[in-house]
């Protein structure tokens, strides 16, 4: 149900939408399509609404006939009266049991409805947060880049638990509001057309007083869900972080950063707070003079013979009865503003359309990844202006293995990035096996290439579930990738071998045993195309020497582009490729960049310290 257009700006903030005239904004609405998809859900929470409130004002109508009864004799249709003299004739007994029953069905109705709303809200809650996620995990890198993890997690947690909210209680207080309101009305209006008017004209001044109130807290709403999204974002920060924030005595200044977070919500939370509080008496003011002008009215019409003493308590029971919904209307207003706060953020991400999609001609890549080559390729990253790729030409086939070496910053890693198409090259060709690489499919291209990037990242989960990540392997072929990845052997050493949990984030392993893992993970998918974006920083001279040895004499037919600052990880490539700022500035196997003299050698010099050292 995602993917229906997005929003300009940023797309989890949609500024679209006029705050200052809507009381219910147009994004909430967007629930009802979810809410069809289980219309038996609906249909039964709303009848067992409308039957509870009906059952739920039955009793005092019965005790008003009784107080007639008692004070002058039956009263009433037939249809009750004959009911209440079918117990052995006496109708004190029969107008208890009618009380009784009203109670009765009520209980029954009510927890039908309550259980078919919270059911349905469950559901919906359920589907927003599906629609949301697939949107989120189908957009390109670039997307995140500018964005904190602790803002999205708001989103599919709290800004979804908000509108389940909206779904379970507030549409069960519509129907409430609504079928108290016709129903006792009605009643209210056979009995005396006069006390109805008198109850429900000052209601009518609830309709500015919720106009007013509606339209001064939305945008304070919206800024208490943003500043939620905010702390989130900050705790997920420095919680990830502890370690590097403890070994900088940084405690008191991430302590000051939740402090301005939290303060801001506070204030938000305060302002809305104010106005809700406005209005509630508001509330009260105009219930009072009701009820007041309700008993002075009732007396002087029950002494004028109007009504009757048990139409006038019926009347006073009902008014009573009436309060509830007025005040519930109040919470439910200020509930649907909460709602649409949240449901802009959530349906912004559920909107999200990604910019990097299959072609409409697109085809599986069948096979394994025979070459790949780049025809002078440039590229500038998003919402930047400095060319990080300048005329990138390259080509690996099969069994060959391609490495790239430069400083920091000089595009090494975003050649693995289109690649991957992560991003999309502003000109010149990436192609596969002689095709232009959007020629294929994005799942079909990546289920060919095995990944590991500068920063592995595993999974919290055991080793297995890291290694076997979305695949299914046997036994044998999970051993194999361990140990071609240089992994096995610190595995077989854990207390729980391959089922030792990693920890978040693969914290209770080490960097080089993060890196191993990371590998085996890429190695299992018995890649046609291998890339390694630093893969062996971390690991130790004499394991990546393994290592190479392993995927050399297991890699035949496999292309490899390894990206490294340690030059002995790509010594023996077929090609390297020398990059200065986005450019190749020099190219050739080992030993002749060597006797270049140039930017490769100078480097190879400052980490071995011997040119001879070869």
């Amino acid at each position: 149900m995602g993917g229906m257009g997005s929003s300009g700006g940023d797309a989890m903030e949609p500024s679209d939408i006029n705050e200052k005239t809507q009381i219910v904004g147009r994004q909430i609405w967007r629930v009802v399509p979810y809410a069809k998809l289980y219309p038996g859900r609906v249909l039964a929470g709303i009848f067992g609404n409308a039957m509870a409130r009906f059952f739920d004002l039955m009793p005092f109508v019965a005790i008003g006939l009784a107080v007639d009864y008692f004070t002058g004799g039956l009263a009433g249709p037939d249809i009750v009266q004959n009911f209440v003299t079918s117990f052995g004739g006496d109708p004190a007994v029969g107008y208890g049991i009618l009380i009784f029953l009203g109670f009765f069905f009520l209980a029954i109705f009510q927890g039908i409805s309550e259980y078919s709303w919270q059911t349905l809200g469950y559901k919906i809650q359920h589907d927003l947060r599906m629609d949301a996620t697939k949107s989120l995990i189908a957009m390109e890198a670039s997307y995140y880049d500018m964005r904190q993890t602790g803002q999205i997690m708001a989103v599919l947690s709290s800004d979804v638990n908000q509108l389940e909210d909206v779904v379970s209680d507030s549409s069960t207080s519509i129907i409430r509001i609504i079928v108290t309101f016709m129903t006792a009305f009605l009643i209210l209006v056979l009995m005396s057309w006069k006390l109805a008017i008198v109850l429900f004209g000052p209601i009518i001044f609830i309709v500015p007083i919720v106009y007013w109130f509606s339209t001064s807290v939305q945008r304070k709403y919206r800024k208490q869900r943003e500043s939620t999204g905010d702390i989130t974002a900050v705790l997920e920060n420095l919680i990830s972080g502890i370690s590097v924030v403890q070994a900088y005595n940084a405690e008191a200044w991430e302590a000051e950063r939740v402090n301005r977070e939290s303060g801001a919500y506070r204030d938000q939370a305060m302002g809305a707070s104010q106005d809700r509080n406005r209005f509630i008496p508001m509330i009260y003011v105009v219930a009072g003079i009701a009820f007041g002008l309700l008993v002075t009215a009732g007396g002087w019409l029950a002494k004028e013979g109007e009504i009757t003493t048990g139409q006038l308590v019926t009347f006073l029971l009902i008014s009573t009865r009436m309060t509830m919904p007025m005040f519930i209307f109040g919470i439910l207003v200020n509930q649907l503003q909460r709602g649409e706060a949240a449901a802009r953020r959530v349906f912004a991400a559920i909107d999200l359309e990604p910019t990097i999609v299959d072609n409409e001609d697109a085809v599986e890549l069948l096979g394994p990844i025979e070459s790949v080559e780049f025809k002078d390729v440039h590229f500038t990253y998003p919402n930047t202006t400095t060319k990080v790729l300048r005329g990138i030409s390259f080509k690996v086939a099969g069994g060959q293995f391609l490495g790239v070496m430069g400083h920091t910053g000089a595009g090494k890693t975003t050649i693995l990035k289109l690649l991957m198409r992560y991003y999309v090259p502003d000109s010149g060709e990436v192609l596969i096996n002689g095709n232009n690489i959007n020629t294929f499919t994005l799942a079909s291209v990546r289920e060919a290439i095995g990944f590991v990037s500068q920063d592995p990242f595993l999974f919290y989960g055991s080793i297995r579930d890291n290694v076997q990540y979305n695949m299914v392997a046997e036994e044998s072929d999970l051993r194999r990738a361990l140990e071609l990845a240089g992994a096995l052997e610190f595995v077989e050493e854990l207390e729980n071998g391959i089922e030792t949990m990693v920890g978040d984030r693969g914290a209770m392993l080490s960097g080089g045993q993060r890196a191993r893992v990371s590998l085996a993970r890429a190695l299992l998918k018995k890649p046609s195309l291998l890339i390694l974006d630093e893969a062996s920083s971390a690991l130790d001279a004499e394991t990546e020497r393994r290592i190479q040895e392993n995927l050399l004499s297991t890699g035949s037919g496999r292309a490899t582009i390894a990206v490294a600052h340690r030059l002995s990880t790509i010594r023996n490539a077929n090609e390297i490729l020398a990059m200065v700022d986005g450019a190749v500035v020099e190219r050739g196997k080992h030993d002749e960049l060597v006797e270049h003299q140039g930017v490769y050698a100078s480097q190879w010099t400052i980490q071995t310290g011997d040119m001879a050292g070869m």
